[in-house]
């Protein structure tokens, strides 16, 4: 497989992980995040799979954000081969779920929305889009189900699904394809990722202020909050994570800029937003090397070089 289009981590996630762990979330604004974590993970697993799976040289696009006759929609991921287009919806459901009469239900009966009408919608504006810029392909679109702990009963033989105990099989049916990449299909890969949009409207993000959010260093790997432990050192007391300074305040500064993008990032407010390094030469010996400082004085601020 050629990567044309990498997956990225969601600016929404990430956002919505700092506040987790600085904040209480509502219970609505929870779920909301373990769902945007769990789809991530499957859309990981998903890359994971072509990557140890699909040997044939196609053109792979992860995470486009589309827009078509004034509608936007998201495809998880796009393979380009020599016959078609393969549009993969990814979900990473686990337990028991089922069907009646077109309506989809979790095994407690909570009625879920229906992923085959999601899919249906998303191919329909790809093949106007994909006709607009002047191509006509055939167009295969299949919901991919990646946990292995899923099970769906009353399904259609025919649905366009791909089931966990199926995804060899898969696998198999596609390496035998042809492989040959033309410069049309280059050309198309190209002009969709040029048309991806880099900020999603929809974003669901609970309102926040510097004011209520916890100060101080996460751990980079429990998430539990850092404590000293030498002048260069870091550590958890939860999970005894060693991390040195430099990389954990940087680790800080990151988050800092994500969660506030208008606010200034000066020695003072780093500082404070770190909280268990105490001396502000460290903050400012750190800020300089790794950032440009502008102005002079009181109103020394640093931006990305």
């Amino acid at each position: 497989m050629l990567l044309i289009k990498i997956r990225c981590e969601p600016e929404e996630l990430k956002i919505l992980r700092y506040l987790n762990r600085r904040k209480i979330l509502s219970d609505k604004e929870k779920k909301y995040y373990l769902n945007l974590e769990k789809g991530f993970l499957g859309e990981q697993l998903f890359n994971e799979w072509i990557e140890e799976n699909i040997s044939i040289d196609w053109l792979v696009l992860h995470d486009l954000l589309l827009e078509c006759n004034h509608t936007i929609f998201q495809i998880d991921t796009l393979i380009i081969s020599p016959e078609k287009i393969y549009i993969f919806e990814v979900k990473n459901y686990e337990g028991d779920f089922y069907i009646n009469t077109d309506k989809w239900y979790t095994i407690s009966e909570v009625e879920i929305k229906n992923p085959i009408h999601q899919l249906n919608r998303i191919e329909t504006l790809l093949r106007r889009l994909i006709q607009n810029l002047g191509y006509n392909p055939s167009i295969d679109a299949k919901i991919i189900f990646i946990n292995p702990d899923f099970f769906l009963y009353n399904a259609p033989i025919n649905a366009p699904i791909i089931f966990p105990t199926q995804l060899n099989r898969f696998a198999s049916t596609l390496n035998m394809k042809p492989f040959n990449i033309h410069n049309q299909q280059l050309k198309l890969a190209e002009q969709l990722v040029a048309l991806h949009l880099k900020d999603s409207p929809y974003k669901k993000l609970p309102t926040y202020s510097y004011s209520q959010l916890k100060k101080g260093i996460p751990c980079a790997v429990c998430d539990s909050f850092m404590s000293n432990l030498t002048l260069e050192m870091l550590v958890c007391k939860q999970c005894a994570y060693k991390e040195h300074v430099d990389i954990s305040v940087m680790r800080n500064i990151m988050e800092f800029k994500l969660l506030f993008p208008n606010r200034k990032v000066t020695t003072n407010i780093i500082h404070e937003w770190c909280t268990i390094i105490l001396s502000k030469k460290t903050i400012q010996r750190i800020l300089s090397r790794e950032l440009k400082q502008m102005g002079h004085g009181k109103y020394t601020y640093y931006v990305d070089m």
